[in-house]
């Protein structure tokens, strides 16, 4: 008989990138934290196009806190549907300053942060967008370095 403790999930992290991949990988999460009785916190990576665009003023903060809001509020009725609690945030997933700052890291780093038991992201390579090159980036490095079990799909 094993006496260790039974696998228990509180929160899942769901790194998302806006893409339709990054949203299937929500409805894995969903699913995940529905089996377990847990949260879900989707944590939306800004990728570097959009960073240098806003830092150099060519890029409106507006616009993209609603094309980020507009993704939330999809994946939101995901996670209404099977009655999962979700919680949302955004990072930059790159800086022009610190060169250790990169997708990966920032997965990582909010994994820690948060305390999630599990993570779900979207495998790579997915499409040829300039979206997904954020999730792309930090797929491989998150399978590597994550101490949270890790799904990609």
């Amino acid at each position: 008989m094993d006496d260790s403790e039974p696998f228990t999930v509180d929160t899942v992290l769901a790194p998302v990138d806006g893409s339709e991949e990054s949203a299937t990988a929500v409805e894995y999460a969903v699913a995940v934290a529905d089996r377990y009785d847990a949260s879900v916190h989707a944590l939306f990576v800004l990728g570097r196009g959009v960073v240098r665009g806003m830092n150099a003023g060519a890029v409106e903060e507006d616009a993209v806190a609603a094309d980020t809001q507009g993704f939330f509020d999809d994946i939101g009725t995901i996670a209404d549907e099977m009655d999962v609690p979700l919680v949302t945030s955004v990072d930059d997933g790159f800086s022009q300053t610190r060169k250790t700052l990169h997708p990966g890291n920032v997965v990582l780093d909010t994994a820690d942060d948060i305390d999630a038991d599990f993570i779900v992201l979207p495998r790579e390579p997915v499409t040829d967008t300039a979206s997904t090159e954020v999730l792309e980036k930090a797929a491989e490095y998150v399978l590597a370095y994550a101490s949270q079990p890790v799904l990609s799909v």
